[in-house]
């Protein structure tokens, strides 16, 4: 029987392998290898890796724990999990049983592209969701914003550290005479319409094309789209959630454990402001309050 089995083997759950491995716990990781930022061409803001590929990172990292006997990667997905404290079964995708004493989910969440041609092709690369992860690279910029609800209007204020000159779409969103008010205040050009295509050249972003016929030349266009879960073991276990503008995330305690005692969560899984910062430092804490609810 394993300490703890980690659900997702992105930067939260590698994270919490190695403070388990340094503890000498018995840890088995289980990972589909779709991290979430596979799209992005480098990841950003991490100390010590700042402007380099997500997946060379994640590579290094797995390298990395080869040195722990007792962590062990597993290329499957979890496909079931049961039983309670110091008895849990996941059952994988390649039909084998495993137990642990806890468990930690860092599976991720997934976002859902709209069907817009061109926008998949562009994301991660000239369209994306946050500056603090890609707006030093295109400060200055020609930027653009999908609105996709009230919490927009924030976005449009944090944008100003980074460039001066911004377009809104709305998309078919109505805003309001205040929100278009306060825009038009700071120099915000508001363009109605809903996105039709998006023209690219190799997912380098060109123009936005609008039903109403209007296309509008920027450098780079921020958008939220919604997020799901990348699976569904929450819902299995009826987890609590928490909900908020793009999607949902799984509640945790101070702890990072989730409603089900036993159960811990890291990442974008249970925090939506994501970053590979914060999904590292969160997957390390809750391995290591997992590894302190077992001591004796």
């Amino acid at each position: 029987m394993d300490d703890v089995i980690i659900i997702g083997g992105s930067f939260a759950g590698l994270a919490g392998a190695l403070q388990l491995g340094r503890a000498r716990r018995k840890v088995t990781v289980l990972d589909t290898g779709l991290p979430r930022n596979r799209f992005a061409g480098h990841s950003h803001g991490l100390l010590g890796h700042d402007h380099k590929p997500p997946q060379e990172i994640l590579a290094a990292a797995r390298q990395q724990l080869a040195r722990y006997a007792t962590v062990k990667l597993v290329n499957a997905r979890a496909d079931a999990i049961s039983g309670a404290v110091d008895d849990f079964t996941v059952r994988t995708s390649d039909g084998s049983s495993l137990k642990a004493r806890r468990l930690l989910l860092t599976y991720g969440i997934a976002d859902q592209m709209p069907a817009t041609p061109g926008f998949a092709e562009c994301w991660g690369k000239s369209i994306v969701p946050c500056p603090y992860c890609d707006g030093f690279e295109v400060a200055g910029q020609h930027w653009g914003l999908l609105w996709s609800g009230p919490h927009s209007l924030h976005a449009t204020t944090l944008y100003g550290d980074w460039t001066d000159r911004l377009t809104v779409f709305t998309d078919g969103h109505a805003l309001s005479n205040d929100e278009r008010a306060d825009l038009a205040r700071r120099n915000v050009a508001v363009v109605d319409g809903k996105l039709a295509t998006i023209t690219h050249s190799d997912g380098q972003l060109a123009t936005v094309n609008l039903d109403t016929g209007r296309s509008v030349a920027i450098d780079v266009l921020f958008a939220h789209p919604r997020n799901r879960p990348s699976a569904s073991l929450h819902e299995i276990l009826a987890l609590e959630t928490v909900e908020h503008p793009l999607g949902f995330t799984l509640k945790v305690d101070d702890r990072r454990q989730t409603s089900h005692p036993g159960i811990y969560a890291a990442g974008d899984l249970a925090n939506p402001m994501a970053s590979v910062t914060l999904a590292s430092s969160q997957g390390a804490m809750a391995a290591i309050f997992a590894q302190q609810s077992m001591l004796a």
